[in-house]
């Protein structure tokens, strides 16, 4: 079992699990008083003992199994609303399974629809919605500036899901996944400031400097 790891400098408390078979990691994401998930693959009940036994609002970053299947049984041992982008929630909530052929999960149902350019108000977090379409067409990242954080001398934080990793990118071979997309979704994290910290769905954290060195230097021509 794998401890609940901490991430520093952020404007806001960040904490995360490893969990599941392809170790996904689960963020517990908190101003001090509003507490979200994101992406509960699996161990619903481990990941609410991890929050202290409260969670307010379950974010799902993409479709895929990895990142939705424990999200039904967290949203019914918390009462907490579940948010998805417009594009995916269909899948999530079971209304269309005609995805790739993927492990199925419980459907969860999606209380909160988002789109590119909405922001989310949990707690006093406003986060912004970044539509990043190219893993699958509905995948979002989310962005908190200092200013809206319980730590306003910390840094921005962008919740990333599959788009962005530590010196790579998430796979647009699968059903729905484009690479002209992603390339795009890209140069929309590029004009990002370079000490935002980074949260991907695998692997280690980044920031988006370290990433305009390698990611967009190679993916998106360094675009800013």
């Amino acid at each position: 079992m794998s401890q609940l790891l901490h991430v520093a400098g952020g404007c806001v408390s960040i904490e995360y699990l490893v969990v599941g078979m392809l170790e996904n990691n689960v963020y517990l994401i908190s101003d001090g008083a509003t507490t979200i998930a994101v992406d509960p693959t699996a161990e619903p009940q481990r990941i609410l003992e991890a929050a202290g036994g409260k969670i307010d609002a379950i974010v799902l970053t993409h479709r895929h199994f990895d990142h939705v299947g424990g999200a039904a049984d967290l949203r019914e041992l918390t009462g907490a609303p579940v948010i998805a982008s417009a594009a995916d929630a269909p899948y999530i909530c079971g209304e269309r399974t005609d995805a790739e052929p993927m492990p199925r999960w419980k459907p969860c149902p999606v209380d909160v629809v988002v789109s590119h350019g909405d922001v989310v108000e949990l707690g006093a977090m406003p986060w912004k919605v970044i539509g990043t379409p190219g893993h699958t067409p509905g995948s979002i990242c989310l962005l908190l500036a200092p200013q809206f954080g319980s730590n306003p001398d910390g840094v921005p934080v962008l919740i990333a899901g599959d788009t962005l990793f530590e010196a790579s990118i998430g796979r647009t071979d699968f059903s729905g996944g484009s690479m002209d997309d992603m390339v795009h979704s890209l140069k929309r994290l590029a004009t990002l400031p370079d000490e935002t910290i980074v949260l991907p769905g695998h692997g280690n954290t980044t920031t988006i400097g370290a990433e305009r060195q390698r990611v967009f230097a190679y993916y998106a021509g360094g675009a800013r």
